[in-house]
């Protein structure tokens, strides 16, 4: 029995230490797992999600900020990784401000050129819409402008009458998913710069130039997906069109009767040194889209030429992002 009771005692004092270390990852857990309130008529824990934001530490992980129905009239600057933005109600939680980017660069501020200015890894919005209100037509005027990877956006709304609505820009290694969102801008306004996956959404184009735009020219897997979409805008809106190396997949996508007759084209200059470098050629690549009132022969079934002769079952999120990230089956744990 002394024996038994000796043992005891040597093994309690390392049983206690490892309950500890457990309590203490559980409360320093139960301290980044949490929702912040936020509601623009003052009876939420912050008034603006800029006051939310500002209360957070750049180290912060696994903060959901719900934001309750209302307008915020504000421009956002996000520098925190691992947050996710959820509205109440895609229709009636609004982001909002008038930004033209031309006026930003000759009257410069801290917080950036966009209506949402993101510097951080591994956001997610949902449910919300986010809106540039200036109202000329054409200009450059963002929604959303990021430099970060991995953003996510489910069921989402981005507006601008200007061009370049949603600018997801980390040219290296920048990966963007969007489900079940609404783009409306100007030229390019959809334009991300590496990889970018788009599924079920609605494309509205103000103007009579191209809608969507990409550049992948830091590597040549860099690719910009679209699924199961539908483009529509003015008399004689263009697809798309790019600067740089660039490669488009549109599958099971379909255009409305006001689509022009313009495959999507390569942006050159007659001053030369203008131009960028095209190592790779056109990449274009089609399958089972459709443009009511008839289709074109530029948009036919092409994706067996594309690289590795994918079929339309081989076009995920996963595909898309080379495998390196895949948002609908593994999300990506920001702690890591």
């Amino acid at each position: 029995m002394q024996i038994a009771w000796n043992y005891r005692q040597r093994i309690h004092p390392v049983l206690m230490n490892l309950l500890m270390l457990v309590l203490i990852w559980g409360n320093l857990r139960a301290q980044n797992d949490k929702i912040i309130t936020v509601d623009a008529s003052g009876k939420g824990q912050y008034p603006s999600l800029t006051a939310a934001l500002q209360s957070l530490p750049l180290d912060a992980r696994n903060i959901t900020i719900f934001l309750k129905k209302g307008v915020y009239e504000e421009k956002i600057l996000i520098r925190q990784s691992g947050i996710t933005i959820r509205g109440e109600d895609r229709d009636a939680t609004i982001i909002r401000y008038n930004q033209l980017r031309s006026a930003w660069e000759a009257n410069k501020d801290s917080i950036g050129p966009a209506v949402v200015n993101i510097y951080g890894d591994d956001l997610t919005f949902e449910n919300l819409t986010i809106a540039n209100t200036q109202a000329e037509i054409g200009p450059h005027a963002f929604a959303l402008l990021s430099y970060g990877t991995r953003l996510i956006a489910r069921n989402c709304k981005f507006l601008s009458r200007g061009a370049d609505t949603v600018s997801p820009w980390n040219a290296q290694n920048g990966m963007y998913y969007f489900v079940d969102c609404y783009f409306e801008g100007a030229v390019d306004f959809v334009c991300p710069r590496g990889w970018c996956y788009i599924g079920n959404s609605q494309f509205y184009e103000v103007k009579e130039t191209a809608a969507i735009w990409h550049a992948g020219g830091h590597d040549p897997k860099q690719k910009f997906v679209i699924v199961n979409s539908y483009f529509d805008g003015v008399p004689n809106f263009q697809l798309g069109r790019h600067h740089y190396d660039a490669q488009f997949y549109l599958i099971n996508c379909d255009f409305s009767a006001n689509l022009a007759d313009q495959p999507i084209f390569r942006k050159t200059y007659e001053d030369t040194t203008q131009n960028k470098p095209f190592y790779w050629g056109p990449r274009y690549y089609f399958y089972n889209c459709h443009r009511q009132g008839g289709d074109y022969e530029w948009f036919k079934d092409n994706l067996t030429t594309a690289p590795g002769s994918p079929q339309p079952k081989d076009i995920t999120p996963g595909w898309t992002f080379d495998y390196r990230w895949d948002p609908e089956v593994r999300p990506v744990n920001p702690n890591k």
